[in-house]
């Protein structure tokens, strides 16, 4: 079912009791059945062709989502991220190898992508990037982090690529000294504009940059205590990290996935959960180590989504290499989120889930291929569909912008729901997550025994806001920012 709805009242919140849940989640790997030959690099969703399914950019080609039933392929350059970066309701590409930008164009059924002209690039090396509204014009701007070649001992340099009208761009030269892996941007302190944390190699600290609203950065990462590391390291091996809220408060927390050899002085820092502590704590993170997430060293992307839509957000990791350590094969493991009451429990399961044995990928990308409230993922090269039998409700939400105050595609958007047991489940729309990947902008809530109506409410970019009450569930909703919300906070 889809709906559109323009709605305006007020958040109200009402108290029910939920049931218990059914847990079995298995996935099922219909590449074959979808026709689609996704290859081994980063895999990012997108709507390129502005018809509410989820399409796919991955391995040189964008594959173009027929209902749910199949995709078609149109070739695309290298690997990376779908955005609308002008504003006409077609996807563009945000090609990492090397770095550029290619107009989406949708004609009669068929798609193609021509370059987008750039000011000269300095040369870099990139691995990941984010997208969004960094100074607040209502284009989207591109942060490409920047890696190193260890054998020329370079590290080169990360960049933003700053949106003017036109739509034209300007090169801003970020940082030279961080080898940077994964990068992905969310508006952590709600004050209306993106911040962007960098996932950094080689015992390096991890970047915070939080934005001052106009573009401008302060690395803030220690002060924040979002380093993500332990003692007697700067940093560590830190190849992505993926922003979620794990324990359900409303706030946005960070898993920061750590590749780990054993060290000389001691284990090097492992992934860990940094739970956000809110303005009451001045936007501080809390260290909480690993919380479940059992020891591999070859530890690579993660990327986090409810796959049992028992409204708490699990973990899906991947893996660089499958030697041994510690006797134990390294595989991508599927780690469900046991605390729906904000224990921070995390249980392997990949046992028996389908996705148990996976070979090594730095591939890891949620969507709803299929709109059946499931929520699927590629990984691998392949795509595994979940078909859990658990009966619990959800919600799906297509958000866009005007276009002239919001960007069209959302990118920095929130939404929240409150659930009768006193959880508040925050999602975002974002352009980057891992390393190198993008889960589906199509906001994801499981719920659960709830079966509604319910109230949710909506922060655009900028701070605006919009509560959506009496909504109905089990269904993907749209929704749409209009001159009303402006003047709404």
């Amino acid at each position: 079912m889809y709906a559109v709805v323009m709605l305006t009242s007020r958040f109200v919140l009402a108290v029910f009791v939920l049931a218990p849940l059914a847990r079995a989640q298995p996935f099922v790997d219909r590449t074959a059945d979808f026709g689609c030959e996704i290859g081994a690099g980063p895999a990012s969703w997108g709507d390129v062709n502005s018809d509410g399914w989820p399409d796919l950019y991955a391995g040189g080609a964008v594959w173009i989502n027929r209902g749910g039933k199949s995709f078609d392929r149109f070739e695309a350059p290298g690997n990376g991220l779908i955005a609308d970066l002008d504003n006409d309701g077609v996807g563009d590409l945000i090609s990492l190898a090397p770095p550029g930008l290619y107009r989406g164009r949708v004609e009669e059924g068929s798609v193609r992508f021509e370059p987008i002209a750039l000011p000269a690039l300095p040369e870099t090396v990139c691995r990941g990037a984010a997208a969004g509204e960094f100074n607040g014009d209502g284009l989207l701007d591109v942060y490409f982090g920047g890696y190193e070649d260890w054998g020329k001992q370079v590290t080169y340099p990360s960049l933003v690529l700053m949106s003017k009208p036109g739509p034209a761009y300007e090169v801003e030269i970020i940082s030279r000294e961080y080898r940077a892996r994964g990068v992905t941007a969310c508006d952590f302190d709600e004050d209306g504009d993106l911040d962007i944390y960098v996932s950094n190699y080689r015992l390096q600290p991890n970047v915070m940059w939080v934005n001052d609203g106009r573009g401008v950065f302060e690395n803030r990462a220690g002060a924040l205590n979002a380093l993500a590391t332990s003692e007697g390291f700067s940093g560590g091996h830190s190849i992505g990290a993926c922003w979620g809220d794990f324990d359900g408060d409303g706030r946005f927390d960070l898993f920061a996935g750590n590749f780990a050899h054993v060290d000389k002085r001691g284990d090097q820092p492992k992934s860990r959960f940094l739970r956000g502590l809110g303005a009451g704590k001045s936007w501080v993170f809390d260290d909480l180590g690993t919380c479940g997430v059992w020891y591999q060293e070859s530890y690579a992307s993660p990327g986090c989504a409810d796959f049992d839509n028992d409204g708490a957000l699990d973990l899906y990791f991947t893996t660089v290499y499958a030697d041994a350590s510690f006797g134990k094969k390294n595989h991508p493991v599927l780690y469900r989120n046991e605390s729906t009451d904000g224990g921070w429990v995390f249980k392997d399961v990949s046992e028996g889930s389908g996705l148990e044995g996976l070979p090594p990928t730095y591939q890891a990308a949620w969507a709803d291929v299929d709109r059946d409230g499931r929520i699927d993922l590629v990984t691998a090269g392949r795509l595994y569909l979940n078909s859990t039998t658990s009966g619990a409700h959800w919600l799906e939400l297509r958000l866009q912008g005007d276009g002239v105050k919001i960007n069209r595609g959302a990118v920095g958007a929130q939404a929240r729901i409150a659930l009768p047991d006193g959880r508040v489940l925050t999602r975002q729309v974002e352009v980057g997550t891992g390393e190198g990947n993008a889960s589906s902008p199509i906001l994801h809530f499981g719920l659960g025994a709830y079966a509604g109506p319910i109230t949710v409410e909506i922060r655009w970019p900028g701070g605006s806001t919009r509560a959506l009450t009496g909504v109905a569930v089990d269904r993907v909703m749209e929704a749409e920012f209009s001159p009303i919300d402006a003047g709404a906070k």
